[in-house]
Protein backbone atom coordinates (compact mmCIF):
# COMPACT_ATOMS: atom_id res chain seq x y z
CA UNK A 1 0.00 0.00 0.00
CA UNK A 2 1.21 3.66 -1.32
CA UNK A 3 1.48 6.08 1.69
CA UNK A 4 0.02 8.60 -0.69
CA UNK A 5 -3.15 6.67 -0.46
CA UNK A 6 -5.08 7.05 2.64
CA UNK A 7 -7.69 4.31 1.44
CA UNK A 8 -7.67 0.76 3.43
CA UNK A 9 -7.62 -2.81 2.00
CA UNK A 10 -7.72 -5.20 4.40
CA UNK A 11 -7.08 -7.51 1.70
CA UNK A 12 -3.14 -6.23 0.58
CA UNK A 13 -2.47 -3.95 3.46
CA UNK A 14 0.62 -5.47 4.78
CA UNK A 15 1.28 -4.61 8.11
CA UNK A 16 5.23 -4.89 9.83
CA UNK A 17 5.96 -8.19 11.33
CA UNK A 18 8.77 -9.52 13.65
CA UNK A 19 8.65 -12.94 14.27
CA UNK A 20 8.92 -13.64 10.05
CA UNK A 21 12.20 -11.79 10.92
CA UNK A 22 13.65 -14.53 13.65
CA UNK A 23 15.37 -17.00 10.48
CA UNK A 24 16.98 -13.95 9.12
CA UNK A 25 18.50 -12.91 12.46
CA UNK A 26 19.60 -17.20 12.83
CA UNK A 27 21.06 -17.07 9.77
CA UNK A 28 22.83 -13.82 9.76
CA UNK A 29 21.02 -12.57 6.99
CA UNK A 30 19.44 -9.58 8.81
CA UNK A 31 19.79 -8.09 12.57
CA UNK A 32 18.17 -6.61 15.15
CA UNK A 33 19.94 -3.34 14.13
CA UNK A 34 18.93 -3.31 10.62
CA UNK A 35 15.73 -3.96 11.70
CA UNK A 36 15.76 -1.13 14.02
CA UNK A 37 17.08 1.51 11.33
CA UNK A 38 14.29 0.48 9.00
CA UNK A 39 11.67 1.58 11.87
CA UNK A 40 13.60 4.81 13.04
CA UNK A 41 13.55 5.38 8.67
CA UNK A 42 10.01 4.56 8.64
CA UNK A 43 9.43 7.10 11.76
CA UNK A 44 11.33 9.91 10.36
CA UNK A 45 9.26 9.80 6.93
CA UNK A 46 5.37 9.68 8.58
CA UNK A 47 5.80 10.55 12.06
CA UNK A 48 5.53 14.73 11.48
CA UNK A 49 2.12 13.62 10.36
CA UNK A 50 1.11 10.50 12.14
CA UNK A 51 2.31 11.81 15.69
CA UNK A 52 2.20 8.75 17.24
CA UNK A 53 5.18 9.53 19.85
CA UNK A 54 5.90 11.79 22.42
CA UNK A 55 9.31 10.59 23.25
CA UNK A 56 12.39 8.25 21.51
CA UNK A 57 15.58 6.71 22.72
CA UNK A 58 17.33 6.29 19.64
CA UNK A 59 20.92 6.09 21.30
CA UNK A 60 19.51 3.70 24.15
CA UNK A 61 17.58 1.84 21.25
CA UNK A 62 20.27 1.35 18.92
CA UNK A 63 22.86 -0.13 22.38
CA UNK A 64 20.04 -2.01 22.69
CA UNK A 65 19.75 -3.36 19.34
CA UNK A 66 23.97 -3.99 19.24
CA UNK A 67 23.29 -6.14 22.21
CA UNK A 68 20.79 -8.16 20.71
CA UNK A 69 22.70 -8.87 17.40
CA UNK A 70 25.39 -10.39 19.36
CA UNK A 71 22.84 -12.59 21.10
CA UNK A 72 21.33 -13.67 17.76
CA UNK A 73 25.07 -14.30 16.13
CA UNK A 74 26.06 -16.56 19.32
CA UNK A 75 22.65 -18.16 18.94
CA UNK A 76 21.22 -17.47 22.90
CA UNK A 77 18.53 -14.58 22.01
CA UNK A 78 16.69 -14.12 25.14
CA UNK A 79 13.42 -15.08 23.95
CA UNK A 80 11.76 -14.68 20.18
CA UNK A 81 11.05 -11.06 21.31
CA UNK A 82 14.61 -10.32 21.43
CA UNK A 83 15.54 -7.37 19.45
CA UNK A 84 12.10 -6.21 18.91
CA UNK A 85 11.44 -2.34 18.86
CA UNK A 86 8.36 -1.69 21.49
CA UNK A 87 6.25 1.15 21.96
CA UNK A 88 5.51 2.01 25.58
CA UNK A 89 2.21 4.19 26.30
CA UNK A 90 3.23 7.14 28.10
CA UNK A 91 1.27 6.66 31.05
CA UNK A 92 3.46 3.44 32.19
CA UNK A 93 6.70 4.48 33.50
CA UNK A 94 10.10 4.24 31.79
CA UNK A 95 13.77 4.22 33.35
CA UNK A 96 14.63 6.28 30.12
CA UNK A 97 11.95 8.46 29.43
CA UNK A 98 9.44 10.95 30.91
CA UNK A 99 6.08 10.01 31.82
CA UNK A 100 3.76 12.83 31.58
CA UNK A 101 0.95 11.22 30.71
CA UNK A 102 -1.20 13.44 27.90
CA UNK A 103 -1.37 15.89 30.76
CA UNK A 104 0.24 19.77 31.18
CA UNK A 105 0.17 19.02 34.93
CA UNK A 106 3.05 15.81 34.45
CA UNK A 107 5.31 17.76 32.03
CA UNK A 108 8.45 17.10 33.03
CA UNK A 109 7.71 14.47 35.37
CA UNK A 110 10.50 11.53 34.73
CA UNK A 111 10.68 8.90 37.81
CA UNK A 112 13.55 7.46 36.19
CA UNK A 113 11.52 3.87 36.94
CA UNK A 114 10.22 0.87 35.09
CA UNK A 115 6.72 -0.13 35.09
CA UNK A 116 6.99 -3.93 35.47
CA UNK A 117 5.70 -4.86 31.89
CA UNK A 118 9.04 -2.77 30.43
CA UNK A 119 10.88 -4.11 33.45
CA UNK A 120 9.83 -7.48 31.81
CA UNK A 121 10.06 -6.48 28.27
CA UNK A 122 13.61 -5.62 28.60
CA UNK A 123 14.01 -8.70 30.70
CA UNK A 124 13.22 -10.69 27.11
CA UNK A 125 15.62 -8.65 25.22
CA UNK A 126 13.04 -6.29 23.58
CA UNK A 127 14.11 -2.85 22.59
CA UNK A 128 12.03 -0.05 24.61
CA UNK A 129 11.99 2.67 21.66
CA UNK A 130 9.54 5.30 22.62
CA UNK A 131 6.85 6.48 24.54
CA UNK A 132 3.67 6.93 22.47
CA UNK A 133 0.94 9.56 23.01
CA UNK A 134 -2.07 8.90 25.37
CA UNK A 135 -5.45 10.65 25.32
CA UNK A 136 -4.76 12.89 28.38
CA UNK A 137 -4.65 10.33 32.02
CA UNK A 138 -6.18 7.60 29.39
CA UNK A 139 -9.30 9.82 29.49
CA UNK A 140 -10.94 11.08 26.85
CA UNK A 141 -9.46 14.58 25.89
CA UNK A 142 -6.63 13.53 22.53
CA UNK A 143 -2.84 13.98 21.98
CA UNK A 144 -2.56 14.91 18.70
CA UNK A 145 -2.10 11.87 16.85
CA UNK A 146 -3.82 11.43 13.83
CA UNK A 147 -5.15 7.93 11.49
CA UNK A 148 -1.76 6.83 9.54
CA UNK A 149 -4.60 6.04 6.34
CA UNK A 150 -6.67 9.56 6.73
CA UNK A 151 -5.01 12.42 8.91
CA UNK A 152 -8.36 14.15 9.27
CA UNK A 153 -10.04 11.08 11.09
CA UNK A 154 -8.63 10.23 15.10
CA UNK A 155 -6.71 7.10 16.05
CA UNK A 156 -9.12 6.54 18.64
CA UNK A 157 -7.93 6.85 22.38
CA UNK A 158 -6.85 6.60 24.83
CA UNK A 159 -4.17 4.34 23.30
CA UNK A 160 -3.46 6.48 20.23
CA UNK A 161 0.19 6.76 19.70
CA UNK A 162 0.22 2.91 19.75
CA UNK A 163 -2.17 1.74 17.34
CA UNK A 164 -1.11 4.76 15.28
CA UNK A 165 2.50 3.42 15.50
CA UNK A 166 2.08 -0.25 14.49
CA UNK A 167 -0.45 0.95 11.75
CA UNK A 168 1.98 2.94 10.30
CA UNK A 169 5.05 0.68 9.96
CA UNK A 170 6.93 2.60 12.81
CA UNK A 171 7.07 -0.49 14.80
CA UNK A 172 5.91 -4.24 14.84
CA UNK A 173 4.40 -4.01 18.53
CA UNK A 174 3.38 -1.80 21.34
CA UNK A 175 2.50 -1.34 24.72
CA UNK A 176 -1.87 -0.04 25.32
CA UNK A 177 -3.84 0.08 28.11
CA UNK A 178 -8.29 -0.20 28.48
CA UNK A 179 -10.49 0.53 31.45
CA UNK A 180 -13.32 1.34 29.00
CA UNK A 181 -12.45 0.99 25.39
CA UNK A 182 -8.49 1.95 25.01
CA UNK A 183 -6.74 -0.84 23.46
CA UNK A 184 -9.53 -2.13 21.32
CA UNK A 185 -11.14 0.46 19.43
CA UNK A 186 -7.83 1.96 18.73
CA UNK A 187 -6.81 -1.19 17.53
CA UNK A 188 -9.53 -1.20 15.43
CA UNK A 189 -9.56 2.43 13.74
CA UNK A 190 -5.76 1.64 13.16
CA UNK A 191 -5.83 -2.34 11.34
CA UNK A 192 -4.10 -3.46 14.22
CA UNK A 193 -4.53 -6.82 15.85
CA UNK A 194 -4.77 -6.48 19.78
CA UNK A 195 -5.01 -8.49 22.94
CA UNK A 196 -6.53 -7.08 25.78
CA UNK A 197 -6.38 -9.93 28.34
CA UNK A 198 -8.44 -10.71 31.26
CA UNK A 199 -8.49 -8.44 33.77
CA UNK A 200 -5.07 -8.88 35.63
CA UNK A 201 -3.21 -10.51 33.47
CA UNK A 202 -0.48 -8.55 32.91
CA UNK A 203 1.12 -6.91 35.65
CA UNK A 204 0.63 -3.37 35.34
CA UNK A 205 3.21 -2.66 38.08
CA UNK A 206 2.27 1.21 39.30
CA UNK A 207 -1.15 1.44 37.10
CA UNK A 208 -3.27 -0.66 39.44
CA UNK A 209 -5.42 2.28 40.79
CA UNK A 210 -8.52 0.94 39.10
CA UNK A 211 -10.48 -2.24 39.21
CA UNK A 212 -11.25 -2.23 35.31
CA UNK A 213 -7.72 -0.70 33.93
CA UNK A 214 -5.49 -3.41 31.98
CA UNK A 215 -2.35 -3.62 29.89
CA UNK A 216 -2.05 -5.23 26.04
CA UNK A 217 -0.65 -5.43 23.49
CA UNK A 218 -0.94 -3.61 19.77
CA UNK A 219 0.63 -5.58 16.44
CA UNK A 220 0.87 -5.88 12.92
CA UNK A 221 0.70 -9.54 13.28
CA UNK A 222 -0.86 -12.04 15.66
CA UNK A 223 2.14 -13.87 16.13
CA UNK A 224 3.81 -10.73 17.73
CA UNK A 225 0.63 -10.46 19.80
CA UNK A 226 0.61 -12.87 21.81
CA UNK A 227 4.46 -13.37 21.57
CA UNK A 228 4.97 -9.77 23.58
CA UNK A 229 2.58 -10.76 26.03
CA UNK A 230 3.38 -14.42 27.21
CA UNK A 231 6.70 -12.88 27.46
CA UNK A 232 5.43 -10.09 29.45
CA UNK A 233 3.62 -12.60 31.83
CA UNK A 234 5.95 -14.95 31.88
CA UNK A 235 8.26 -12.49 33.74
CA UNK A 236 6.22 -10.49 35.87
CA UNK A 237 3.09 -12.45 36.09
CA UNK A 238 -0.26 -10.48 36.02
CA UNK A 239 -1.72 -7.85 38.90
CA UNK A 240 -1.32 -8.35 42.88
CA UNK A 241 -3.80 -11.20 43.79
CA UNK A 242 -4.37 -12.73 40.18
CA UNK A 243 -3.44 -15.57 38.31
CA UNK A 244 -1.77 -14.23 35.06
CA UNK A 245 -2.02 -14.81 31.56
CA UNK A 246 -2.42 -18.44 30.80
CA UNK A 247 -1.29 -19.90 27.35
CA UNK A 248 1.84 -21.25 25.16
CA UNK A 249 4.99 -19.82 24.80
CA UNK A 250 4.21 -18.89 21.26
CA UNK A 251 0.96 -18.05 19.66
CA UNK A 252 -1.49 -20.44 20.08
CA UNK A 253 -2.50 -22.96 16.91
CA UNK A 254 -5.26 -21.40 14.74
CA UNK A 255 -8.63 -22.87 16.23
CA UNK A 256 -11.80 -23.11 14.23
CA UNK A 257 -14.85 -22.47 16.40
CA UNK A 258 -17.84 -24.69 16.10
CA UNK A 259 -20.42 -22.25 17.27
CA UNK A 260 -20.13 -18.23 18.14
CA UNK A 261 -22.23 -16.16 19.89
CA UNK A 262 -23.38 -12.69 18.47
CA UNK A 263 -23.34 -9.86 20.66
CA UNK A 264 -24.85 -7.49 19.80
CA UNK A 265 -24.87 -4.75 22.64
CA UNK A 266 -26.10 -1.08 22.92
CA UNK A 267 -23.63 -0.05 19.98
CA UNK A 268 -26.05 -1.95 17.63
CA UNK A 269 -28.75 0.94 17.42
CA UNK A 270 -25.93 3.50 16.49
CA UNK A 271 -24.07 1.56 13.30
CA UNK A 272 -24.46 3.47 10.06
CA UNK A 273 -25.80 1.21 7.41
CA UNK A 274 -22.68 0.63 5.71
CA UNK A 275 -20.83 -0.96 9.00
CA UNK A 276 -23.52 -2.81 9.87
CA UNK A 277 -23.51 -4.06 6.00
CA UNK A 278 -20.03 -4.59 5.73
CA UNK A 279 -20.68 -6.86 9.55
CA UNK A 280 -23.47 -8.75 7.87
CA UNK A 281 -21.29 -9.52 4.85
CA UNK A 282 -18.33 -11.00 7.56
CA UNK A 283 -20.48 -12.79 9.51
CA UNK A 284 -22.04 -14.80 5.99
CA UNK A 285 -18.48 -15.11 5.52
CA UNK A 286 -18.61 -17.54 8.33
CA UNK A 287 -21.41 -19.06 8.39
CA UNK A 288 -20.15 -20.23 5.02
CA UNK A 289 -17.08 -21.59 6.26
CA UNK A 290 -19.01 -23.76 8.62
CA UNK A 291 -19.18 -22.12 12.13
CA UNK A 292 -22.75 -22.03 13.73
CA UNK A 293 -23.52 -18.35 15.05
CA UNK A 294 -25.86 -17.78 17.84
CA UNK A 295 -28.15 -14.73 18.31
CA UNK A 296 -29.85 -13.10 21.45
CA UNK A 297 -33.50 -14.59 20.40
CA UNK A 298 -32.23 -17.91 19.96
CA UNK A 299 -31.30 -18.54 23.80
CA UNK A 300 -33.09 -16.76 26.97
CA UNK A 301 -29.37 -16.93 28.22
CA UNK A 302 -27.98 -14.31 25.41
CA UNK A 303 -31.52 -12.09 26.07
CA UNK A 304 -30.42 -12.08 29.55
CA UNK A 305 -26.51 -10.94 28.72
CA UNK A 306 -27.91 -8.60 26.55
CA UNK A 307 -30.07 -6.87 29.15
CA UNK A 308 -26.94 -7.20 31.65
CA UNK A 309 -24.67 -5.09 29.66
CA UNK A 310 -27.24 -2.96 27.99
CA UNK A 311 -26.44 0.14 30.37
CA UNK A 312 -22.39 -1.37 30.67
CA UNK A 313 -21.04 2.60 29.44
CA UNK A 314 -22.88 4.33 32.56
CA UNK A 315 -21.46 1.83 34.65
CA UNK A 316 -18.28 1.19 33.80
CA UNK A 317 -17.95 5.27 33.56
CA UNK A 318 -18.95 5.49 37.47
CA UNK A 319 -16.73 2.66 38.25
CA UNK A 320 -13.58 3.89 36.99
CA UNK A 321 -15.27 7.94 37.87
CA UNK A 322 -14.91 6.85 41.62
CA UNK A 323 -12.30 5.21 41.57
CA UNK A 324 -10.04 8.14 40.15
CA UNK A 325 -11.66 10.99 41.74
CA UNK A 326 -9.64 11.52 44.77
CA UNK A 327 -6.25 10.86 43.01
CA UNK A 328 -7.22 13.61 40.26
CA UNK A 329 -9.09 16.16 42.78
CA UNK A 330 -5.22 16.46 44.26
CA UNK A 331 -3.77 17.19 40.72
CA UNK A 332 -6.25 19.47 39.97
CA UNK A 333 -5.94 21.53 43.28
CA UNK A 334 -1.64 21.26 42.65
CA UNK A 335 -2.65 22.03 39.22
CA UNK A 336 -5.71 23.78 38.63
CA UNK A 337 -4.58 25.08 34.78
CA UNK A 338 -2.82 21.93 33.93
CA UNK A 339 -5.79 19.68 33.24
CA UNK A 340 -8.35 19.28 30.68
CA UNK A 341 -11.92 20.89 30.70
CA UNK A 342 -12.87 17.09 29.70
CA UNK A 343 -10.77 15.97 32.57
CA UNK A 344 -12.70 18.59 34.86
CA UNK A 345 -16.28 17.75 33.52
CA UNK A 346 -15.17 14.11 34.43
CA UNK A 347 -14.27 15.04 37.77
CA UNK A 348 -17.17 16.69 38.32
CA UNK A 349 -19.19 13.80 37.44
CA UNK A 350 -17.70 11.46 39.76
CA UNK A 351 -17.75 14.09 42.65
CA UNK A 352 -21.36 13.99 42.13
CA UNK A 353 -21.79 10.28 43.36
CA UNK A 354 -22.43 8.91 46.72
CA UNK A 355 -21.41 5.52 48.13
CA UNK A 356 -24.33 4.43 47.59
CA UNK A 357 -23.98 4.68 43.76
CA UNK A 358 -20.41 3.03 43.36
CA UNK A 359 -21.66 0.32 45.51
CA UNK A 360 -25.11 -0.19 42.80
CA UNK A 361 -22.49 0.19 39.49
CA UNK A 362 -20.51 -2.60 41.26
CA UNK A 363 -23.38 -4.84 41.91
CA UNK A 364 -24.12 -4.31 38.10
CA UNK A 365 -21.04 -5.13 37.24
CA UNK A 366 -21.03 -8.50 39.43
CA UNK A 367 -24.64 -9.47 37.73
CA UNK A 368 -23.06 -9.17 34.04
CA UNK A 369 -20.18 -11.12 35.10
CA UNK A 370 -22.80 -13.96 36.37
CA UNK A 371 -25.14 -13.86 33.18
CA UNK A 372 -22.18 -13.79 30.62
CA UNK A 373 -20.44 -16.76 32.73
CA UNK A 374 -23.63 -18.56 31.95
CA UNK A 375 -23.42 -18.71 28.73
CA UNK A 376 -20.39 -20.38 28.86
CA UNK A 377 -21.26 -24.08 27.81
CA UNK A 378 -23.37 -22.55 24.58
CA UNK A 379 -20.40 -21.46 22.27
CA UNK A 380 -16.87 -20.83 21.47
CA UNK A 381 -16.45 -17.53 22.22
CA UNK A 382 -18.17 -14.42 21.32
CA UNK A 383 -18.43 -11.98 18.09
CA UNK A 384 -19.38 -8.49 17.55
CA UNK A 385 -17.62 -5.06 16.02
CA UNK A 386 -14.90 -3.29 17.64
CA UNK A 387 -16.25 -0.22 17.31
CA UNK A 388 -19.58 1.24 16.23
CA UNK A 389 -17.87 2.54 12.46
CA UNK A 390 -14.75 3.56 10.84
CA UNK A 391 -12.21 6.20 12.88
CA UNK A 392 -14.32 9.31 12.87
CA UNK A 393 -13.49 12.54 11.90
CA UNK A 394 -11.64 14.91 13.91
CA UNK A 395 -10.55 18.97 13.46
CA UNK A 396 -10.26 19.65 17.07
CA UNK A 397 -12.18 21.80 19.44
CA UNK A 398 -14.04 24.40 18.40
CA UNK A 399 -13.09 27.55 20.56
CA UNK A 400 -16.48 28.41 21.57
CA UNK A 401 -18.86 25.48 21.19
CA UNK A 402 -19.58 22.30 23.40
CA UNK A 403 -16.90 20.54 23.90
CA UNK A 404 -17.55 17.25 21.60
CA UNK A 405 -17.47 14.05 24.27
CA UNK A 406 -16.14 11.60 22.60
CA UNK A 407 -13.79 12.87 20.13
CA UNK A 408 -11.70 9.78 20.00
CA UNK A 409 -14.95 7.52 18.95
CA UNK A 410 -17.54 5.54 21.29
CA UNK A 411 -16.13 2.87 23.25
CA UNK A 412 -19.69 1.19 23.47
CA UNK A 413 -18.31 -1.96 21.66
CA UNK A 414 -15.62 -1.89 23.91
CA UNK A 415 -17.25 -1.30 28.07
CA UNK A 416 -18.77 -4.63 27.81
CA UNK A 417 -15.24 -6.69 27.67
CA UNK A 418 -14.02 -4.57 30.35
CA UNK A 419 -17.08 -4.96 32.11
CA UNK A 420 -16.79 -8.11 32.11
CA UNK A 421 -13.13 -8.78 32.80
CA UNK A 422 -12.80 -11.12 29.83
CA UNK A 423 -10.21 -11.20 27.01
CA UNK A 424 -10.77 -9.67 23.42
CA UNK A 425 -8.87 -9.62 20.39
CA UNK A 426 -10.08 -7.17 17.55
CA UNK A 427 -9.07 -8.46 13.66
CA UNK A 428 -9.02 -6.18 10.73
CA UNK A 429 -11.55 -7.96 8.67
CA UNK A 430 -13.49 -4.88 7.35
CA UNK A 431 -12.96 -1.41 5.25
CA UNK A 432 -15.61 0.99 5.03
CA UNK A 433 -15.28 4.02 3.23
CA UNK A 434 -11.38 2.86 2.71
CA UNK A 435 -10.70 3.01 6.46
CA UNK A 436 -10.31 0.04 8.86
CA UNK A 437 -13.55 -1.25 10.75
CA UNK A 438 -12.43 -4.31 13.15
CA UNK A 439 -14.61 -7.34 14.66
CA UNK A 440 -13.57 -8.89 17.79
CA UNK A 441 -13.74 -12.20 19.43
CA UNK A 442 -14.38 -12.37 23.42
CA UNK A 443 -14.19 -15.54 25.53
CA UNK A 444 -14.48 -16.58 28.93
CA UNK A 445 -11.98 -15.26 31.77
CA UNK A 446 -9.22 -16.46 31.30
CA UNK A 447 -9.58 -18.13 28.07
CA UNK A 448 -7.29 -15.44 26.23
CA UNK A 449 -5.21 -18.41 24.42
CA UNK A 450 -8.21 -19.83 23.22
CA UNK A 451 -9.82 -16.49 21.99
CA UNK A 452 -6.12 -15.80 20.19
CA UNK A 453 -6.05 -19.27 18.45
CA UNK A 454 -10.02 -18.09 16.80
CA UNK A 455 -8.87 -15.07 15.81
CA UNK A 456 -5.71 -16.63 14.05
CA UNK A 457 -8.10 -18.98 12.36
CA UNK A 458 -10.82 -16.68 11.24
CA UNK A 459 -7.63 -14.16 9.65
CA UNK A 460 -6.82 -16.82 7.94
CA UNK A 461 -9.47 -18.51 6.56
CA UNK A 462 -12.67 -15.77 6.12
CA UNK A 463 -12.18 -13.33 3.70
CA UNK A 464 -12.28 -9.67 4.40
CA UNK A 465 -15.01 -7.38 3.53
CA UNK A 466 -14.67 -4.56 1.80
CA UNK A 467 -17.71 -2.01 1.65
CA UNK A 468 -18.38 1.78 -0.18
Amino acid sequence: MSWSSSRYDPRTFKALGYHDALQRFRDSTDTPRAYLERCLEMIREREPVVKAFVALNEAGARAAADASNARWKAGRPLSPIDGMPIGIKDLLETNDMPTQMGCEAFEGNFPKRDNAAVWALRQAGAIILGKTATAELGGSHPPATTNPFDPARTAGGSSSGSAAAVAARMIPAAIGTQVGGSIIRPAAFCANVALKPTQGAINRGERQATSMSTHGVHAGAIEDMWQVAIEIAERAGGDRGCLGLFGPRQAPAAQKPSRLILLETAGWSQLDAHSKSAFGALLEGIERAGIELLRRTDNPLLEKLEGAIADAASVCNAITGWENRWYQRNLLNAHPQGVSERAKAALAKAEAMSVADYRNALFDRRAAQAAYAATAPLADAVITLSSPGPAPLWGGDAPGKPLPPRPTGDPVFNFPSSMLFAPAVTMPLMAVAGMPLGAQVMGQQHEDARITGIARWLLQNVDPVVAA
